[in-house]
């Protein structure tokens, strides 16, 4: 069975302390329940999460939506952007099956990246490493006025932004998320393609603006 992996790379610093954590928290938990009622996502789609503050972790490597268990999650400390898209990078590297001449391989893994913040380290050489690295897309998303879309646009085109990062926003973004992987597997599923940008994904809702 070829997997849909996606990688979820949330900002835990110090600035998330409080109302947005707790609403990441959240926004996980209704997403995973959400997805595992849709039956090809149920069938495709593999959930790793990645946070970072001072040093980033991969607090769940890329698990079935049925076996997925949320862990608790803590702000504290800055913003380590760049170790976050190395670390992506190398477990993209060990849990994606790449395609041979005798087998498929996973399709290509989707990436969303939700920070407040500025990166608080070399996030340029990070960014060096992920564009080595075959992604289906990456979505960055700027929550709150604190973090500076011009850094995520370079790392990705497709950016979205939140005014705030108030837990009715947040779960707004992670809404979108949900039905973005459901509308990913479903292509997959039922066409064998992948999908490449923004212009084939669910409408964003109105909290979510798309930054050009």
């Amino acid at each position: 069975m070829r997997r849909l992996p996606v990688y979820l790379l949330l900002d835990t610093s110090g600035s998330m302390c409080g109302e947005p954590i707790e609403a990441v928290k959240n926004g996980v938990q209704v997403m995973i329940s959400s997805l595992r009622q849709n039956p090809q996502a149920q069938e495709t789609a593999f959930l790793s999460i990645i946070t970072f503050d001072s040093s980033a972790k991969q607090i769940i490597p890329l698990t079935d939506l049925g076996s997925f268990q949320m862990v608790d999650i803590k702000a504290s400390g800055t913003t380590a952007l760049g170790e976050a898209l190395k670390l992506v990078s190398n477990c993209i590297d060990n849990e994606v099956a790449k395609t041979t001449s005798e087998t498929k391989g996973d399709w290509k893994p989707l990436v969303f990246i939700m920070t407040d913040g500025n990166p608080t380290d070399d996030w340029q050489n990070g960014l060096t490493e992920l564009k080595k690295r075959k992604i289906a897309f990456t979505v960055a998303c700027a929550a709150g006025s604190g973090a500076d879309t011009n850094i995520l646009k370079q790392i990705t085109d497709n950016v979205v932004s939140l005014d705030t990062a108030d837990s009715q926003s947040i779960s707004k973004f992670f809404a979108w998320v949900t039905a973005s992987i459901g509308v990913s597997s479903t292509k997959i599923e039922d066409c064998g393609k992948e999908v490449v940008g923004l212009n084939e994904l669910p409408p964003p809702p109105s909290e979510l603006n798309i930054v050009v």
